[in-house]
């Protein structure tokens, strides 16, 4: 039985499982970025003129905190250079241009006793690029050794609360078997006797197909959880499944727990079992602009436009692109830009879908503050964003909001309350790294 947070909302959720994954055709090139993972961006490992194959090692970084990336089909490297990033600015890229071969360079799958070795199967995952794949993109394998020691409950995130999107859940449905099995793998990495799989009620299909296949011989309890968004932020599985809180300005690990998504768990398989690295995934395409939606098995590196394209074109003009689900997603800058691993939808949204108002003004109701999943009060934040009183913004914690978006969507007046925030901790980390440049220079000033 799940245990209940506090807040949260029931946005019109617009899912559809029951569209069968279809494969969106490889492009004639793909752009692969150097950085799709949170830390250090890798570096180029082939050269304009060399011939790659598919799964193939093509950018690395020793940095701990990074993974590695790999070619996503085979062919030659026509050009290494910057190229438009779906998060925004130009990035480092391999561009492969496509031979429609598919020749694979595979890694040999792990051995009986390999899959038993916790180091075994971290170096794995990391040489296979696994990422968290449910959009934050941290390295896997430093976010599980990370918690060696310290967690004693792993969670697999199986919520899928955003609106939209489709992906785990047709993962779930398409490779159960291949699914505990990765679970297994990321148990035994993270040195715990179990693990539990947290699946919102609203995947029934889901929870009684992976229920039949004795999900108790993986080591694995499948957790039904009510359905409410943000079920899927990782402090909320945490207080789904074992009632603990996670601090302000905490961690899971906190509390002795780690949280991967459910796509990161199936990675983790294919890298170990099949010694495949992480060069594609579910993809849900949505909005207005597209006559209908598709759930399409996508290249890492694939072009928006190529995407859009083979799911029918546009009927009408976007808008605006957002990366990921409407409630947290943010919006990419180009359809030049590519999916990488941490995309989970693309949702092409027209004017109808446009709800922003000119001069919005606070009506004081307090709904915002009934529906924060994190204790926070949007109302008050707000109010001393638009002062600019960065004093008030850190008594108010908020960096621990999490842009969940829930206070945005619950707002009568329409206020950009999560636009505000997000922008609020940058300004804050800016004012933290002038506040710390200044004393540095005094210190330095002082020592002559």
């Amino acid at each position: 039985m799940a245990y209940k947070f506090k807040g949260g909302v029931h946005p019109d959720y617009r899912k559809n499982p029951e569209v069968p994954v279809t494969v969106i055709a490889p492009p004639k090139q793909v752009v692969i970025p150097m950085a799709q993972h949170i830390g250090a961006p890798c570096k180029p490992l082939v050269q304009v003129g060399d011939y790659v194959k598919m799964y193939q090692k093509i950018g690395e970084n020793p940095a701990p905190v990074s993974a590695p990336v790999h070619a996503s089909v085979s062919g030659k490297v026509v050009a290494v250079e910057p190229r438009p990033h779906p998060l925004g600015d130009m990035i480092m890229a391999v561009v492969i241009e496509n031979d429609f071969q598919d020749t694979p360079e595979l890694m040999e799958p792990l051995t009986e006793e390999q899959m038993k070795d916790p180091e075994a199967i971290l170096q794995r995952i990391r040489e296979a690029g696994v990422v968290g794949m449910g959009g934050a993109m941290f390295p896997t394998a430093l976010k599980i050794r990370g918690g060696i020691g310290k967690v004693d409950t792993l969670i697999i995130n199986g919520a899928e609360c955003e609106p939209y999107l489709n992906g785990d859940h047709l993962t779930m449905l398409n490779f159960p078997e291949q699914l505990l099995k990765g679970i297994e793998l990321a148990r035994i990495a993270q040195g715990v006797e179990k693990a539990y799989y947290g699946i919102e009620k609203n995947k029934q299909d889901a929870i009684d197909l992976l229920n039949s296949l004795d999900p108790a011989k993986y080591g694995v309890e499948i957790v039904p959880e009510n359905v409410k968004y943000p079920q899927g932020g990782e402090k909320m599985q945490v207080k789904a499944i074992t009632n603990r809180e996670v601090k302000p300005g905490g961690l899971p690990s906190g509390v002795g727990c780690n949280v991967i998504s459910t796509r990161t768990a199936y990675a983790i398989y294919q890298a170990c079992c099949e010694g495949k690295s992480v060069v594609e995934r579910i993809v849900t395409y949505g909005g207005s602009a597209l006559a209908a939606p598709v759930n399409g098995l996508t290249r890492v590196g694939t072009s928006f436009a190529h995407i859009a394209e083979q799911c029918g074109g546009f009927v009408k003009t976007p808008r605006k692109i957002v990366l990921g689900g409407p409630m947290m997603g943010i919006c990419a800058t180009s359809l030049e830009a590519v999916n990488i691993k941490g995309t989970a939808g693309v949702l092409f949204f027209t004017e109808e879908e446009d709800k922003n108002i000119e001069d919005p003004v606070c009506i004081r109701c307090g709904k915002c503050i009934t529906v924060c999943p994190m204790h926070l009060e949007p109302v008050y934040m707000y109010l001393y964003y638009t002062k600019r009183d960065f004093d008030m913004l850190e008594k108010y914690h908020v960096a621990d909001c999490f842009e969940c978006g829930s206070c945005t969507y619950n707002c009568p007046a329409r206020m950009p309350l999560t636009h505000a925030f997000k922008t609020a901790k940058v300004m804050l980390q800016v004012r933290a790294a002038k506040a710390k440049a200044k004393a540095e220079a005094a210190a330095k000033e002082a020592a002559k």
